[in-house]
């Protein structure tokens, strides 16, 4: 299979480039803008044109995001809305043009109304719909990260108990999040693209560990693990998902189930990082 990634350098992309490069019967094309200026989804159309053309199935990761802070900062900035709405315009009218199988990843937030971050996934999930994609809902992967700008909370603490000794929290750590290992992410993307022609469009298809934790967990977990003392902030309003909480689908147990703990997978994600 020849695949296409847009967003090749992201949280996800990075990882799942990896993942697939791993199969010799496999043909990854890398594109994001990390990479190089030409690869700007935004701009560059032929060039997307060109490498969409080439290949068997589109992996449509490109967004501009990062984690919570990264979202209270710029998500309602003109920028922000912008930069998405440009890639979406560009990638799903190739993807409408060459006819592409494709897959677009969504969030778990995209319904709620208050974020832009969530309204702007949600106008994807209409594009991915009206082109016969499938739509997968994100819930808090977690990886290695190289942008410190949009690290998310689990390399966040790992980076303030290495250089810090400890891990300061900014809030309580009351809020609950679903979190789910990179690679167990990727082993379900690639099995998705396999059995694309299969997939019904209709289901919701949410790739999370289907656990709920709190964030003060998380960082007990890596301060055991690092032997980094946690303390806790004020209790604080979250900003960003507004205390509305979702529950995952659990259709997507009929093609895939995680294996990864949460302990071994901050284990692995603590050794891997610099």
């Amino acid at each position: 299979m020849r695949y296409l990634v847009l967003g090749s350098s992201g949280q996800i992309g990075s990882h799942l480039c990896s993942y697939l490069e791993k199969n010799r019967d496999d043909l990854v094309v890398p594109f994001d803008i990390a990479r190089d200026s030409s690869e700007d989804l935004r701009h560059n159309f032929p060039l997307l044109m060109e490498k969409m053309l080439a290949v068997d199935f589109v992996f449509f990761l490109a967004f501009d995001v990062g984690g919570a802070l990264y979202l209270q900062q710029y998500q309602n900035t003109y920028e922000f809305i912008s930069n998405n709405v440009k890639i979406m315009n560009n990638n799903f009218e190739a993807l409408r043009l060459l006819r592409k199988p494709f897959l677009f990843a969504s969030s778990q937030m995209s319904n709620m109304q208050q974020s832009p971050y969530g309204v702007l996934k949600a106008i994807g999930d209409y594009y991915t719909r009206a082109l016969g994609g499938i739509i997968v809902k994100f819930w808090n992967v977690y990886g290695v990260e190289k942008d410190p700008r949009k690290f998310h909370v689990i390399t966040d603490f790992i980076k303030k108990a290495r250089r810090h000794g400890k891990i300061e929290m900014m809030s309580s750590g009351a809020e609950e999040r679903q979190f789910l290992y990179a690679e167990d992410c990727c082993s379900c993307l690639h099995k998705l693209s396999v059995l694309h022609e299969a997939i019904p469009r209709d289901k919701n298809l949410h790739i999370t560990s289907f656990a709920w934790t709190k964030i003060i967990e998380i960082a007990r977990i890596i301060g055991k693990q690092m032997g980094a003392p946690v303390i806790p902030g004020p209790e604080a309003v979250d900003n960003i998902q507004h205390f509305q909480k979702n529950e995952p689908d659990p259709f997507i147990f009929q093609y895939w189930r995680p294996t990864t703990s949460l302990e071994e997978g901050i284990a692995r994600v603590i050794a891997d990082t610099p």
